[in-house]
């Protein structure tokens, strides 16, 4: 089965609470696709971010005129890393208004 536009990347916004995300497959065996917010992570929002089934990733770019691609943040991605850091997207809770 065949993914197409694998190696691009949508940016876009969440359909439900309208916040910019950026949609991508990620990996080239077993790929998942991610929905990451475009808002960067300070290391220590990472730390508070990052549950077993919630990553971080590594916005990369190699030049001001490529597209972004999301890389995994795990054991092998370096210590320094001067690119923005983000997490999968999820929807902030709903505010409903209390009746009494």
């Amino acid at each position: 089965m065949s993914r197409s536009g694998s190696a691009g990347a949508a940016d876009s916004r969440c359909p439900r609470c309208r916040a910019p995300v950026l949609r991508q497959w990620v990996g080239a065996v077993a790929a998942l696709h991610i929905t990451a917010d475009l808002t960067p992570l300070t290391p220590a929002e990472q730390a508070a971010a990052r549950e077993p089934n919630r990553l971080i990733w590594c916005l990369h770019q190699r030049g001001p005129h490529t597209p972004r691609e999301l890389r995994w943040t795990g054991r092998d991605h370096p210590a320094g890393c001067p690119h923005p850091h983000v997490t999968e997207h999820r929807c902030a809770p709903e505010q409903r208004a209390t009746l009494f």
